[in-house]
């Protein structure tokens, strides 16, 4: 057989006379993208993007079904080519109906694989679900007990009765390994030479610094307080994360050789320059400590405290004076924390004052009810107008009656004040819990925002210093939860390891296909209620500071990891379309609008479960299963759009064979054939 020279993509290549230009650029390390072809069938170009350009010829050719010819010059990627094969991705994603990743990984901050490491808990293989969870998270068992689980949120499992509890299963797994003496650490790289300055050693540090480490870069954080944890250790009462917990879990972490400075303020310790001189690249961790303030009348009064100024005293040892009767003003997490650490301090009157009603309010439910058992009184649709005094100490506080208005942009409806209408609150002290900002001492140099805030480039993290980066909560938008701090810093940290490496990267979110759903399809799902949290009574624990949870048993978190309903694609991380997608720069939204085929989910073929909303038409497996497996069971029905594939047993002989066979799902590029 001749042998022909040829040039791809610059590259001069030797191929056979009959090879194709798709083949030939194979035998020569080239992909050349494609969906429908496979080498041991003839060439059928059904999907459209293999699309290139041959110098000299005026039209886009198919790489898959055009012969090589001396002396050819093919380019794959020109604009013309890039522009068609987009067009071509386009179309096919807009019939693709298909979850690539599963809701409650794409609702988690940190992307975290949900539903895998809820798949291994199902199977007891608690190393690998922690695995799982430590690709994006070092902090399992802490994150587990703390975490509003925004995955949750998102379950589809509440269509049928209730979400998944994937946050408590997070910390079982991982309470688990470690009652076993076990751990999971993933290998460290080989050592790069370069170092890291990581100044902030709570989530969002701690990570950077957990992957960095992972890189081969050599790491040091820089924290002000005496132990590392920032706001896991000082912002989050025991009773919630034990920092017996957090202790274990940040040894594990500097285990990888990471040097830990305690006791480090930048600005009084060291300054920001020196660390800058010390290493290759610096990250911001430093969180939000300064409490908010509400700007009334008295809030300087003797026992007046901030949220966080409150909860930190405590987790130092250093409880402030609360006196019989307090109050917390605000709504969200930290003020459930604060109002149920002011009850285990042994105050005998607790107050929360909310200006919004209880729908209104954004702390969890759960945090909401188990306050409410601990005996905290709610007072919504309440504002305080000033706080008296009587000796420059806290007597009371006079509060605005108020009512819900017209909806804001946010979705919440505004409070206003109900005319002439008050109520006098007798107090020892009050807590103002209304959110956190920044203390930006000794970061004078770092650019801020309107609202105090660093900023940091969306994309590759870095502030207006050359070699400078910046996560968490003091960063942009201001104050989160910490999973979110811990999404950014894993994401940057990929970012830094590039520049470290002198590459210009950024950040972008993937593009992944998502479905839409109802109740209607659970239907038939029998339901399984979500497992019971034990807890202890609320009489015994608002006496001390131990974990309010109760462990579940191994078989209880098995039966709940079970009811997930595995939304995610089981060929995510090897699918064809998804990647080209990607790599084409197919961003969904108007451009995948219009009629789609219509989604059912079918299991004709014995072993094989076959999705349509996923099936592109490619042919690949009506062909493989003719051509190669010689049964023809496959066939294409209908004409035009609706044109569908089904299957067909003429013989019921074949069924045992089909049932052993597989080639068909062997060849399928997107997932929508599925062993079952």
């Amino acid at each position: 057989m001749s042998k022909i020279n040829l040039t791809i993509n610059g590259k001069k290549v030797i191929a056979d006379e009959k090879d194709t230009i798709l083949s030939a650029g194979a035998k020569n390390g080239i992909e050349i993208p494609n969906l429908c072809f496979d080498k041991r069938m003839e060439a059928y170009g059904g999907c459209g993007i293999c699309l290139v350009e041959v110098q000299g010829v005026a039209k886009l050719l198919r790489a898959c079904s055009t012969t090589v010819a001396e002396g050819m010059v093919v380019n794959t990627n020109t604009k013309r080519a890039e522009k068609c094969r987009k067009i071509a991705l386009e179309l096919l994603m807009s019939d693709h109906e298909g979850d690539c990743v599963a809701p409650c990984s794409l609702n988690c901050p940190a992307g975290t694989d949900c539903q895998g490491y809820v798949n291994m808990a199902a199977k007891g293989d608690y190393l690998n679900s922690v695995r799982i969870i430590k690709e994006k998270i070092p902090l399992p068992a802490s994150i587990g007990r703390i975490c509003p689980h925004p995955c949750e949120t998102a379950c589809r499992r509440q269509l049928v009765e209730q979400p998944i509890s994937i946050a408590y299963i997070k910390s079982f797994v991982a309470d688990k390994l470690r009652e076993r003496g076990e751990s999971y650490l993933p290998k460290k790289q080989k050592t790069t030479g370069k170092t890291v300055g990581i100044i902030g050693g709570g989530p969002g540090g701690l990570t950077a610094a957990y992957y960095l480490a992972l890189k081969g870069h050599s790491v040091t954080v820089y924290e002000a307080m005496p132990k590392m944890g920032g706001m896991l250790r000082y912002g989050i009462p025991e009773y919630r994360l034990p920092k017996a917990v957090l202790d274990s879990e940040i040894a594990e972490i500097a285990s990888l050789g990471i040097k830990m400075k305690n006791n480090m303020k930048i600005g009084r310790d060291i300054s920001l320059a020196q660390i800058r001189e010390k290493h290759d690249a610096v990250i911001i961790a430093i969180g939000a400590w300064k409490s908010g303030k509400i700007m009334v009348e008295g809030e300087t009064l003797e026992n007046v405290y901030g949220g966080i100024a409150f909860l930190l005293q405590v987790a130092l040892g250093k409880p402030p004076y609360i006196g019989e009767k307090t109050a917390v003003v605000g709504g969200g997490n930290t003020a459930m924390d604060a109002c149920r650490t002011a009850v285990r301090l042994g105050a005998k009157e607790v107050s929360v004052i909310y200006r919004r009603s209880r729908e209104e309010m954004p702390a969890e439910n759960i945090e909401i009810e188990e306050a409410k058992e601990e005996g905290v009184v709610f007072r919504f649709l309440r504002t305080p107008l000033k706080i008296t005094e009587t000796g420059g100490k806290v007597s009371g506080v006079k509060l605005q009656v108020m009512r819900l208005g017209e909806v804001d942009s946010k979705g919440r409806r505004t409070p206003e004040p109900v005319e002439d209408s008050f109520e006098t609150l007798k107090l020892d002290s009050i807590i103002i819990a209304a959110g956190q900002k920044n203390d930006n001492t000794g970061f004078e140099e770092v650019k801020t925002n309107k609202y105090g805030c660093i900023s940091a480039d969306e994309k590759t993290f870095m502030t207006n210093l050359e070699g400078v980066f910046a996560v968490g909560d003091a960063v942009n938008n201001g104050a989160d939860i910490a999973i979110s701090a811990i999404g950014e810093a894993e994401k940057a940290s990929r970012i830094i390891d590039g520049y470290l490496n002198g590459l210009e990267l950024s950040y972008y979110k993937p593009y992944v296909s998502e479905r839409n759903v109802t109740k209607r399809d659970f239907a038939s799902r029998e339901k399984q209620p979500r497992i019971k949290m034990k807890r202890r009574p609320p009489e015994e624990r608002i006496i001390d500071f131990d974990e309010i949870y109760l462990p579940l048993s191994t078989s209880e978190i098995s039966r709940e990891a079970l009811r997930c309903l595995e939304c995610g694609c089981h060929d995510y991380n090897d699918c064809k379309l998804i990647r080209y997608a990607r790599e084409a720069g197919v961003e969904g939204e108007e451009s995948l609008k219009g009629e789609k085929h219509t989604s059912y989910i079918e299991r004709e073929l014995v072993s094989i479960e076959r999705c349509q909303g996923k099936c592109i038409m490619c042919g690949l497996c009506v062909r493989v299963c003719e051509q190669i497996a010689g049964k023809g069971i496959l066939g294409f029905v209908g004409r035009a759009f609706p044109l569908s594939i089904k299957p067909e047993f003429r013989d019921v002989k074949i069924i045992p064979e089909c049932a052993k066979c597989h080639k068909c799902v062997d060849v399928c590029p997107t997932g929508a054939l599925k062993l079952l």
